[in-house]
């Protein structure tokens, strides 16, 4: 990933749901452009930052095996814009992850105030993918060190969050 759309992770529950928070800010280039005089986040970074929440939830189940891609935003909906000042927060929570994919419903409040709502799907590429590297296989395990990910989370068994061993430096 080249841009990061979460600033961390304060809650991350293996297979099951994750939830990261993202300050909006002055400092951030894209919101000088859109809206002159009224600068607002565009929603659809929010949906991404829902998706990389989301994705690495998805990913992590499976030790970062599979190759995730957000495939289908099947519903979202805002109400009102995210200016510099708010601090959103996203949450995720897996309704099934199968062999070809999973399906993640994600929320995003402001403060106390539920902000928006979004179902994704996320697909698992299979034939004719094997061989190709779609992101250097160290990048997700860096993203969840950097964000927190392992400071804050729980292995479906309970005990601690641990990075995958294939992936380890």
């Amino acid at each position: 990933m080249r841009w990061y759309w979460i600033d961390r992770f304060i809650e991350f529950e293996s297979g099951r749901r994750a939830k990261a928070v993202k300050a909006v800010s002055l400092a951030e280039e894209h919101l000088h452009d859109h809206f002159p005089g009224y600068p607002v986040m565009p929603h659809p970074l929010i949906i991404e930052g829902v998706a990389q929440t989301g994705g690495l939830l998805v990913a992590e189940y499976n030790a970062f095996v599979e190759k995730v891609i957000l495939a289908k935003i099947s519903k979202a909906e805002f109400h009102g814009d995210a200016v510099p000042g708010d601090i959103l927060t996203y949450t995720t929570s897996i309704e099934y992850i199968k062999k070809d994919g999973a399906m993640i419903v994600g929320t995003v409040d402001r403060g106390e105030e539920r902000f928006g709502s979004m179902e994704m799907v996320f697909a698992h590429l299979q034939t004719g993918h094997e061989d190709r590297n779609l992101y250097e296989p160290g990048t997700f395990l860096k993203m969840m060190r950097m964000l927190g990910a392992y400071d804050v989370g729980h292995a479906a068994d309970g005990g601690p969050l641990v990075e995958p061993a294939h992936l380890s430096v």
